[in-house]
């Protein structure tokens, strides 16, 4: 993804430098509602799991979801009896919202989530996350619908998601397997950067997480999981394909417009410093001659129809300048958008005024060639103007290619290493390397899990929802509060 005003602010994926520090590596959300029965089962089996087979510090997160039974209290309790666990309690539903609200407070490199039926088979959290951890991927999903799969579910659901997955396919292009699968992973510095640009806070939110992952250009990777329905699931089937029908119309509506500037997720080409240093090689030729290579024969199509029909009532020269013009306008968006990858209406206006510039020197060779038919014969066939145009124009496009590549849409994020910062450490200093973000601090090493040592305790200070660690990211519609332990008041929960 590439455009005119943006070189990214994702650097090139690195691994998670090794090493021992307090800070949990993984942090697993478990958003609930109204789970009273299933939430301690699922807790305890997982904080069992991650114990005899995790080899890094990590954390359970619950986050109730404005639960009106005794939910809260189960959450508490855990809490209170395993250092790993903490619970939140969010004042409005939306599995959405509950995610985007922990994982922008959670300080943990690598961040996921699962459902609290544990549907899916707990031998798959360990691949599902490795290849976050060694930088090899930015997000990673666990897949249903793999041919290595092994799924236990209804006729009916086995219909409504492949289906909804065709859905995906069809309108959004989209790419990997399984959207609706409750075991998803991203990194956090992605998720910095990400979740900001997802509007839905329900059922839709991972969904419309990962088109926007795999638009901008981010690596999913998918685990073949095995996968048990949960008979007893609470999700309103009817209600959560409207809404994600709607959902995939808005994203779909937005990537059309280009109005999301996914070029914020741009990363460098590779974490090797010597393909960061090659200069002067064009970058993205081929994909851009095939691309323009399309929009010109479309162009040229409708070019040629605008001129036969304004050659019906006018001259030679007035229907070419007409066709031209109007065809020169459509080429300049459409290359813009497609070939060139610049989203947004940033330097619109200029980009077209400078195409009408490129349409000058256009209009001036098929001009040129038409007086020069002209002067040689008197009263050419139709059929000889449009050849005598179609060569003119197969000039005037290899020309237009590349005033567009150098002159009006340029990459402009050659020599610009603002936004990425990679810290080098010299060669006496043992200390691992860090991976920073511009803006967003660093990870330091990688934090073992520790043994024989007292657990670390985690702050469980107020957050305000939509709100990161770091203050950046702000939403006032709600408060996400901690579960503490002393509180031992009831309230009612709404």
């Amino acid at each position: 993804m590439r455009t005119d005003s943006s070189p990214g602010n994702l650097p090139a994926r690195e691994h998670l430098p090794a090493g021992d520090a307090g800070t949990p590596v993984l942090d697993v959300v478990i958003p609930v509602y109204n789970e009273e029965k299933d939430l301690q089962p699922c807790v305890l089996r997982l904080h069992d799991h991650l114990k005899r087979t995790f080899p890094y510090a990590f954390r359970i997160t619950i986050a109730d979801n404005a639960s009106t039974d005794t939910t809260p209290l189960v959450s508490r309790r855990l809490e209170t009896e395993l250092p790993e666990v903490r619970a939140y309690r969010l004042e409005q539903k939306g599995r959405g919202r509950a995610l985007r609200t922990v994982w922008s407070a959670s300080e943990a490199p690598i961040l996921a989530y699962m459902d609290v039926d544990l549907s899916t088979d707990l031998n798959a959290l360990l691949p599902l996350v490795a290849p976050l951890i060694s930088g090899h991927s930015d997000l990673a999903i666990g897949s249903r619908l793999s041919r290595s799969s092994r799924v236990v579910r209804g006729a009916k659901r086995e219909f409504i998601s492949r289906s909804y997955n065709l859905i995906l396919r069809g309108s959004l292009q989209a790419r990997f397997s399984d959207a609706q699968c409750g075991f998803k992973a991203i990194r956090r510095d992605v998720a910095q950067v990400l979740l900001p640009l997802v509007e839905d806070t329900g059922w839709f939110f991972d969904t419309e997480m990962l088109v926007l992952a795999e638009r901008a250009g981010l690596r999913i990777h998918e685990v073949p999981v095995d996968w048990v329905d949960d008979p007893d699931s609470t999700v309103h089937i009817v209600k959560t394909a409207t809404d994600d029908l709607r959902g995939v119309w808005r994203v779909g509506r937005a990537l059309a417009t280009g109005s999301l500037p996914l070029d914020r997720l741009a990363r460098p080409f590779g974490d090797d410093p010597r393909d960061r240093e090659i200069k002067d090689v064009p970058n993205g030729l081929a994909r851009q001659l095939v691309g323009f290579c399309v929009v010109g024969g479309l162009s040229t199509l409708f070019y040629l129809l605008l001129y036969s029909g304004f050659r019906v009532f006018a001259g030679s020269q007035i229907a070419n300048a007409l066709a031209l013009l109007v065809s020169a306008i459509a080429n300049t968006a459409a290359n813009r958008r497609l070939t060139f990858g610049v989203r947004g209406r940033g330097g619109a206006v200029r980009h077209q005024a400078q195409g009408l510039v490129v349409f000058g020197i256009g209009l001036a060779l098929t001009s040129g060639s038409l007086a020069a038919l002209n002067a040689a014969s008197s009263d050419p066939a139709h059929s000889t103007e449009l050849a005598v145009l179609i060569a003119a124009n197969l000039a005037a496009t290899v020309l237009r290619f590349l005033l567009f590549r150098a002159w009006v849409f340029p990459d402009r994020r050659d020599g610009i290493d603002s936004t990425v910062v990679a810290a080098h450490v010299p060669a006496h200093n043992p200390s691992p390397p860090t991976c920073s973000v511009a803006g967003q601090g660093s990870y330091g090493p990688l934090p073992q899990r520790p043994t024989g040592a007292p657990h670390p305790t985690y702050d469980t200070d107020r957050f305000r929802a939509g709100e990161a660690a770091d203050g950046n990211w702000r939403d006032a519609t709600m408060q996400l509060q901690p579960v503490r332990p002393h509180e031992t008041e009831s309230r009612e929960y709404r």
